[in-house]
């Protein structure tokens, strides 16, 4: 049985980050996928230069419109990552409800993109969107530590009040929420990230309880674009191999991210030279590179059930 996904984002012409870092992927791993490019730009922001141009709101209706006229407008899947117009979130919100009424198991895997380390880098007036629009649509959520506490209005101190923004956000809707990194301190030491995850479960009495765990992820010493973008296509493709065991598919998707950020770092360090920090165009994931990892990852971090 094919799965299909449309996935709305970024395009960069060069490099990974939004579509470009999802699609491969997922690819790979047998989904066929439909991309519709919020953005086209020379490159990621990251860079010195980019140039490019940005997909309104009616434009994404209008390409919505002829995949419907066709009558080919059945999805399994919808993933969507970066977006700041709040007309543009609103027409992917009307294009959700529509898939979804469609095809009542559809599965949308939301990245709510909005900043992080405290502080915001899409305006302010996505949030109230997000809450109260996107966030009750999804079925999959991926927010950061930041976008956690922006999302439910609760700082996140302790691993117990990670627990209970993840419950926040269950009950806004989505029934898998992954925490990608928090500021939570690891066990392992300050070179370790914790991650946490939380599914929903409906016993065979009717009742609800939660599968929650919690991962250490090892730091690595650059930035990364495209990372958050690869998490989000992971999740969706493992989630879909392991609907019931959040364990296996968060410790997949970790790894697949772990194997592709190495490889990118070595070889990044590789091109920079002895002691010069690399550039943003050496720093691009290496994803092609990857593909085996990507399709059989190796487990390099083991998930903890709490």
């Amino acid at each position: 049985m094919e799965c299909r996904v449309l996935s709305i984002q970024s395009h960069v012409v060069r490099g990974y980050v939004g579509n470009k870092s999802a699609t491969f992927p997922l690819q790979v791993l047998g989904f066929e996928v439909d991309s519709i490019n919020s953005v086209q730009f020379s490159n990621h922001t990251g860079y010195a230069h980019w140039k490019g141009q940005v997909l309104t709101a009616e434009e994404l209706n209008v390409l919505y419109e002829g995949i419907k006229l066709n009558k080919v407008n059945h999805y399994d899947y919808i993933l969507t990552g970066y977006s700041r117009d709040t007309s543009f979130l609103e027409m992917v919100v009307d294009i959700i409800q529509e898939l979804k009424k469609a095809n009542p198991s559809l599965v949308y895997v939301c990245d709510p993109v909005m900043g992080d380390h405290g502080a915001m880098y899409v305006p302010e007036n996505l949030l109230p969107v997000y809450r109260d629009k996107v966030v009750p649509l999804a079925d999959i959520l991926t927010p950061n530590q930041f976008e956690a506490e922006l999302l439910t209005g609760r700082k996140i101190n302790t691993q117990q009040d990670a627990l209970e923004v993840m419950d926040l956000l269950h009950k806004m809707g989505p029934e898998t929420v992954v925490l990608t990194s928090t500021d939570l301190p690891s066990k392992h030491g300050d070179q370790f990230l914790v991650a946490l995850g939380s599914q929903k479960i409906v016993k065979p009495d009717g009742t609800n309880s939660s599968q929650k765990i919690c991962m250490d992820i090892p730091k690595v010493d650059a930035v990364f674009v495209g990372t958050g973008d690869l998490f989000a296509a992971m999740l969706l493709a493992w989630t879909h191999h392991h609907p019931k065991d959040l364990k296996a598919a968060c410790e997949k998707t970790v790894s697949v991210m772990h194997h592709v950020v190495k490889r990118t770092i070595t070889y990044a360090t590789e091109m920079a030279g002895p002691g010069k920090r690399p550039s943003p165009a050496q720093l691009e994931l290496r994803m092609v590179q990857s593909k085996a990892d990507i399709e059989n990852p190796a487990i390099v971090v083991e998930a903890k059930v709490l």
